[in-house]
């Protein structure tokens, strides 16, 4: 019996068809197609990371004595990222990934337009120095600059440069 889930099995399954039939035909028209063949990487990618076999083996390493850098290194991440993905029981985890997909969520994907003044590589690029002598300027008050804070808690340092 398989150590992966029926899911899982499923997805190695079908790439290994797609493997298969792009390794045996010469016909290009029954070949399977190079977006086919990426369809079926990347779900057998996504089916292996879901896969609860993973934490099975984690649960067992630990048992046996494993440290969480053994671990970490067998599954090519760092120490911390594998005691955030597999440390704890499943309520413990699970309560884990939820509050960062909450996180993830309620994060606005890119900087807002409507800000007042420029930012500090604008004011840099239309000045025509670097933003560390932006910095500079505004340390030695030749340039006014301010920290705005957004209703959602980010904050965009802003350089307002003098009427031209």
């Amino acid at each position: 019996m398989s150590f992966l889930s029926a899911e899982t099995a499923r997805a190695l399954a079908e790439l290994m068809g797609l493997d298969a039939l792009h390794g045996d035909v010469s016909d290009d028209e029954t070949d399977a197609s190079p977006l086919e063949r990426l369809r079926g990487i990347r779900s057998l990618a996504a089916a292996l990371e879901a896969d609860p076999a993973s934490l099975e083996a984690v649960r067992e390493a630990i048992g046996a004595g494993r440290t969480w850098d053994e671990i970490a290194d067998a599954a090519g991440l760092s120490a911390s990222a594998a005691k955030y993905r597999w440390a704890g029981d499943d309520d413990e985890i699970e309560a884990r990934h939820e509050a960062s997909r909450k996180r993830k969520r309620e994060r606005p994907s890119s900087v807002p337009t409507e800000l007042p003044g420029l930012s500090v590589s604008e004011a840099a690029a239309k000045l025509g120095v670097t933003p560390q002598a932006i910095y500079q300027r505004v340390t030695r008050g030749l340039l006014r600059a301010e920290t705005v804070e957004l209703a959602d808690g980010r904050k965009y340092k802003r350089v307002f440069l003098p009427e031209e």
